[in-house]
């Protein structure tokens, strides 16, 4: 049985740095955790102390700060995140959805693609293979119809300019032309 967590600070490499100690019955060995929401913290068997804590900390300290700082840059950005359950129960009106506006805008386009699937990714918008093959995040469902439509385009031009060279953007311009004011509008968001 997990008890509560206790706030302690520690001097890391001349940073103070919060974290919780988690006190945990199951727990064999010291464990810890860095996230958005939680910050640092470190799981101890029912058994550990507190210098155990800290020795742990200061061993593993180049990792935490870093930790930390890749947090700190990603304050202000929107994580997208849903369970499993929900990505299996959307994927397939999602996917429709997405055909549907990939039918749309290859109207003018006319490219020649095989199959369009929806993936549950942890980086990548989408991605289109050499083969035709178009492949969307299914995080993009929790954006707006303009960033789901700039992707479906993207994807799509990919398949006459394997590149991101001048050509590539022209062909993105015909149909999205504030195309730059969307792709940096993506970079506010993370995938969880």
């Amino acid at each position: 049985m997990k008890r509560s967590r206790v706030v302690h600070q520690i001097v890391l490499g001349n940073e103070k740095i919060s974290y919780a100690i988690r006190t945990s019955n199951r727990a064999r060995y010291l464990r810890m955790t860095v996230s958005l929401s939680g910050g640092l913290v470190v799981t101890v068997p029912r058994y550990g102390s507190e210098h155990m804590v800290e020795s742990f900390l200061r061993q593993k300290a180049a990792w935490i700060i870093k930790q930390l700082r890749r947090i700190q840059k990603l304050n202000g950005k929107t994580v997208l995140k849903h369970s499993k359950e929900e990505y299996e129960a959307n994927k397939h009106a999602f996917l429709a959805a997405v055909a549907k506006r990939v039918e749309f805008f290859n109207f003018l386009y006319r490219y020649s693609y095989k199959k369009i699937s929806i993936r549950n990714q942890m980086s990548l918008w989408g991605s289109c293979t050499r083969a035709g093959n178009l492949q969307f995040n299914y995080k993009l469902s929790h954006l707006s119809r303009e960033a789901i439509d700039y992707v479906i385009v993207h994807e799509l031009c990919h398949l006459k300019e394997h590149n991101h060279g001048q050509r590539f953007w022209n062909l993105v311009a015909k149909t999205i032309p504030n195309h730059k004011a969307i792709r940096k509008s993506l970079r506010g968001y993370l995938m969880g």
